[in-house]
């Protein structure tokens, strides 16, 4: 089995593993350590003597006999008869058999896994990064690079969850009919979180390459994921659908040399056509049978960029609509900017940079460049060169990340040297 094939095993995993120790031994955080343990001796043994039978069973098993170490050196440290007298010590797996924690399986673990992370008891910042750490199985210190905060602050974040899931004395189930829209609205905050994680993934917000293509790959696996729990859950499937449609652009996204291509101009033929059918299929099911979410309306925007054969053909009067829908009721300027751009494509490129003036003037993206790139592609657009040229020219000063910066520069000297304006519908996607 080769390095990525065993990692990628062993992520999927441990969310599962984890699950059926708390759920039969309690002891959230001594639990995760065993697991832990168990993930390192399967990454040290299965190289050498090959893959178990029964991989996830293996795992039960070894994080079982750990736990059982474990508690066990934590009652001879503290030797206080009212603390050893709560604890259930898995004694019977102690010398327990290779293929033993097999009965303790149980394919609901990693949802209730889940539920148990978005406890109301537990402050929502806390519940992300609890969530993220046992059911995705992400590092602490990608975790504390997802919040921007230093890995120690996040550390005592994720303890500090840890010990609120122990002291509530939370029964390790799914939540009953009165508790789950609650801790439903708890996963959404994860959703979020994911969304984030993608973003960065496809667009790094620094540094010399536009994509983190680990990152993002992360995000879609935890989004699978999420997605095999709470299928039912029209946000969750919208959301899957969003990674896989905006994903399935990557390979035509830069040119060999790492130069940014816009969408307009993109080779669709590269564009990953596997992801787009799946991706389609997945928001056409979604809308069919929930209510249209944020996450959902964004995939469908996605949908009817990847459907189009040529980028002359995109239907942007629907983008539009779809955008009115999402915009109702938003705050967010980002997707008002993206807006605008909806408009220019319909009503004109006046009527696109009206709307870019207004959110100007209302503030909430001065400290980014995407309303001056935004704007310099509007204003070439209404055929103001000049005007242009300076908008491209400040977006790249304000372009934290090299390729996009390279991009918006070459634009400005493009129109400096009196360059050939390019299609309507150019934009990076």
């Amino acid at each position: 089995m080769r390095t990525a094939e065993l990692e990628g095993l062993l992520r999927e995993s441990a969310p599962q593993v984890l699950g059926a120790l708390v759920r039969r031994y309690g002891h959230f955080d001594t639990a995760e350590e065993a697991v832990q343990e168990a993930l390192l001796a399967a990454a040290t043994q299965w190289p050498e003597e090959g893959l178990p039978e029964d991989p996830r069973a293996w795992l039960i098993t070894v994080g079982s006999r750990r736990l059982t170490d474990l508690l066990r050196a934590e009652q001879a440290r503290r030797r206080r008869e009212d603390e050893v007298s709560s604890w259930v010590l898995p004694a019977d797996f102690a010398t327990a058999a290779p293929d033993a924690g097999a009965s303790l399986i149980d394919t609901d673990d990693g949802l209730i896994l889940l539920f148990m992370c978005c406890h109301p008891a537990i402050t929502p910042a806390s519940q992300i990064a609890l969530a993220l750490r046992a059911v995705g199985g992400l590092t602490t210190a990608e975790i504390a690079r997802a919040f921007l905060v230093p890995e120690k602050t996040m550390a005592q974040r994720i303890s500090r969850a840890k010990q609120q899931v122990k002291a509530s004395s939370l029964p390790f189930r799914l939540p009953s009919g009165a508790e789950r829209p609650q801790r439903l609205r708890a996963v959404l905050h994860v959703l979020h979180v994911l969304y984030l994680i993608f973003n960065e993934g496809y667009v790094a917000s620094s540094g010399p390459s536009l994509h983190r293509v680990e990152l993002a790959a992360e995000a879609i696996r935890l989004a699978r994921m999420t997605h095999r729990l709470l299928g039912d859950q029209g946000e969750v499937t919208g959301l899957l659908a969003l990674m896989l449609l905006t994903d399935a652009r990557r390979a035509a996204r830069t040119a060999p040399d790492g130069a940014l291509i816009p969408l307009a101009e993109q080779d669709r033929t590269v564009w990953d056509r596997e992801q787009i059918v799946e991706g389609v299929a997945l928001i056409e099911k979604a809308l069919a049978h929930a209510p249209a979410g944020p996450y959902q309306l964004q995939a469908a925007i996605a949908a009817v960029h990847d459907e189009a054969p040529r980028a002359e053909e995109t239907d942007w009067a629907q983008i539009l609509a779809l955008y009115d829908l999402l915009a109702r009721g938003s705050d967010n300027p980002v997707v008002w900017l993206n807006r605008a751009v909806a408009v220019a494509m319909v009503e004109g490129p006046d009527a696109g940079l009206r709307e870019v003036e207004r959110l100007a003037a209302a503030g909430g993206l001065e400290h980014g460049h995407r309303l001056d790139a935004v704007r310099a592609h509007l204003l070439e657009m209404a055929n103001d060169r000049a005007a242009a040229e300076r908008a491209y020219q400040a977006a790249a000063r304000r372009a934290s990340s090299a390729p996009e910066q390279r991009y918006l520069l070459s634009q400005a000297t493009r129109l400096a040297r009196g360059g050939a304006s390019r299609g309507p519908g150019r934009r990076a996607g």
